[in-house]
């Protein structure tokens, strides 16, 4: 008898900084090999584990999604859940497993992303945030930063704000859906959430409005940008350590 597969979907966090991003690859270690690692030795079957995207070396993530088959699982997703936790290391947390559809894909049946960046705007950066946030030294114009926002928001297309150009121009169109730009204290944090990211774009973004916020760059320049359709150097990617992949929608 063909024992029934089932379904599951994972939301994890994690602390991105001792990992060379999400993806398996060859001698590095990554979210991905430890997380498939701990569900094969927990229920004795090799799976493979689909993420709602791929994130980045150094890049955090406060609710990442994923989903993976196991065949005659009976245990309660309660009881998976201690038991994955046991096993993994202290920066990797499975927050909630729950049994959904055949039709369930993390990644295909995702709507929208929602990306947290957070900058360090003081003369010392506290050796606890050194791996959360990017420390920027120059004062930056807030309400400057918040106009260049305005012009990126809707429906472009990205690839001025993609690390990877050279995809076809109909697979770099994205709705922009909230660009927020806020402070307290020594911390801004930069709030965007999007249909789809292109590679690196939120990064871009982010070292787009730094840039703005220094006075280097007019508000307005977003515009030109974006009908320029190519990467140029008044877009620097910023480090990869501010950024938090924060939520994913369905």
């Amino acid at each position: 008898m063909t024992e029934c597969l089932r379904r599951f979907r994972m939301d994890l966090s994690y602390d991105g900084s001792a990992y060379a991003g999400w993806q398996v690859q060859p001698g590095q270690a990554t979210i991905q090999l430890i997380v498939e690692d701990a569900i094969e030795k927990v229920f004795h079957q090799e799976i493979r584990v689909h993420a709602s995207g791929r994130t980045d070396a150094g890049v955090h993530a406060r609710q990442q999604v994923a989903h993976f088959d196991l065949r005659g699982l009976s245990m309660p997703t309660s009881r998976m859940l201690v038991a994955l936790n046991a096993v993994l290391p202290a920066d990797i947390r499975v927050i909630r497993i729950r049994g959904v559809g055949p039709d369930f894909h993390a990644r295909l049946s995702a709507t929208a992303k929602e990306y947290r960046y957070y900058l360090w705007c003081g003369p010392v950066l506290p050796p606890f945030l050194y791996r959360y946030r990017w420390h920027v030294r120059r004062k930056l114009d807030i309400p400057r930063m918040q106009c260049a926002a305005r012009y990126l928001i809707g429906r472009h297309d990205f690839t001025s704000f993609s690390a990877n150009p050279n995809r076809p121009l109909g697979d770099t169109r994205r709705h922009l859906q909230l660009l927020v730009i806020r402070k307290k204290g020594y911390t801004i944090e930069i709030v965007a959430r999007a249909d789809g990211f292109l590679y690196r774009m939120m990064r871009s973004l982010v070292g787009f409005l730094v840039r703005v916020g220094e006075g280097e760059l007019a508000p307005s320049a977003a515009r030109d940008i974006l009908r320029a359709k190519r990467r140029t150097a008044a877009v620097p990617t910023a480090p990869a350590q501010g950024l938090f992949l924060w939520k994913v929608f369905y």
